[in-house]
């Protein structure tokens, strides 16, 4: 067997770990628009966003449960799958993070519990139904109805605005976007925080701490909020950069329709259970957004490479959780557990260490886009793309990433 106390502390662990790379991955969510039109300061954008996804966890469980005994079958699965599920969606989160790409954390966690799964136990550990009603097709639906829904808005609020003296205008949209961007932040936090929840509960079930169909603990409520709290005051600079200013060039109109739009549907979407990627929903809605003022203003080139890593999220998580599964039983017991655990480590470190080389972060986040990381921080004197013709490089650190000139300051 590979249950115990030990074995459960270093899961339990890992759970909380990928809640707050879920945290910091997702704070774009909610705050990049706001980042990038200016009716936030970065650091205070995220602070508040910090809090309301503490706040949200404790709204509802519906998510949780969907997880814990919706995608896979607790009888089926051990410990190590568990744990193994958990490197697949963690890795993904650290790889998407350094690549600048907004992908759904949800989907990466679910992904690497799949495959671990699938390689541990077979077809029989996976609810194929559960898989297809819970994930495939809300991902689908999500945000082609973020789309309709921000550009329509997108259309009615320029011409409702229309008349409006700038400054009032202005004043009014500002207060608007802050208030529509904290209701996605508190709602992502009631979808995203659930997580870990679910995780930490079908852990504990397996182990037989927990009966089956048990809710998590208050303890567990309140360590998944805290941990994903902390991850997203550790703000995600790369990915807040993709969203605020890769995907379309954002007026403060647009960021409250965007923002309005996403918050409606992440929390329509959990009170129904479903566990919703808001990522799919906010990047959808930007680019809503963005069409509500015409085709052209949106960079569609960086739309299709994120869609191509939307895709290949599941697949991609499930093959990591497959392996560390692997890597884990070739050494056996709690041992390959904890080979497996220091190959994370190193692995993360590595990724860190090669984003510091260049750095995002709140200094340069706002910077012109001309295709992902910023070769020096932003001054706020650049000027902006002309409107009508977007830059179309790719997102995050990739080919469209414009040359070093010296190291960023931090």
């Amino acid at each position: 067997m590979d249950t115990g106390p030990l074995l459960l502390s270093v899961v339990v662990a890992t759970a909380f770990a990928f809640a707050f790379t879920n945290g910091f991955h997702d704070t774009a969510n909610a705050m990049a628009t706001s980042i990038a039109t200016g009716a936030l300061p970065a650091r205070a954008a995220v602070t508040l966003s910090a809090l309301l996804n503490f706040l949200g966890a404790f709204l509802s469980l519906k998510v949780a449960s969907t997880i814990a005994q919706g995608i896979v079958d607790a009888g089926a699965i051990t410990m190590t799958v568990i744990f193994a599920g958990l490197v697949g969606g963690l890795l993904w989160n650290l790889v998407t993070w350094y690549l600048g790409a907004p992908t759904s954390s949800s989907h990466a966690l679910i992904g690497g519990v799949v495959g671990a799964a699938l390689i541990a136990a077979g077809t029989r550990a996976v609810k194929v139904g559960g898989l297809v009603a819970d994930v495939l097709l809300p991902a689908l639906v999500a945000p082609l109805a973020a789309v309709l829904v921000a550009g329509t808005g997108t259309l009615l609020v320029y011409r409702i605005v229309a008349g409006v003296s700038a400054g009032i205008r202005e004043r009014g949209l500002r207060i608007g976007q802050v208030g529509a961007a904290s209701l996605v932040s508190l709602a992502h936090g009631t979808n995203d925080a659930q997580n870990a929840m679910g995780i930490v509960t079908l852990a504990l079930i397996v182990n037989g701490t927990l009966g089956r169909g048990a809710s998590p603990p208050v303890w567990v409520i309140v360590s998944s909020a805290a941990a994903i709290a902390l991850g997203t005051y550790a703000g995600g600079w790369r990915i807040i950069r993709t969203m605020g200013k890769g995907l379309t060039d954002i007026e403060r109109p647009q960021g409250f329709t965007a923002e309005g739009a996403a918050a409606a549907l992440v929390l329509a979407a959990t009170q129904s259970g479903f566990p919703l990627s808001t990522t799919h929903v906010s990047c959808g809605s930007i680019v809503g957004a963005g069409m509500g003022r015409g085709r052209g203003r949106v960079r569609w080139k960086v739309v299709a490479k994120i869609a191509a890593m939307w895709l290949v999220t599941l697949p991609a998580a499930a093959l990591v959780g497959a392996a560390a599964w692997l890597g884990a039983r070739l050494v056996g017991g709690a041992q390959g557990t904890a080979v497996v655990f220091v190959g994370v480590l190193i692995i993360a470190l590595g990724i860190y260490v090669a984003a510091d080389l260049r750095p995002v972060n709140a200094s340069n986040v706002n910077a012109v886009w001309t295709g992902g990381t910023p070769a020096a921080p932003y001054a706020g004197t650049e000027p902006g793309p002309t409107p009508g013709t977007p830059e179309t490089s790719g997102p995050g650190g990739g080919p469209g990433s414009p040359p070093a000139a010296g190291r960023p300051a931090p």
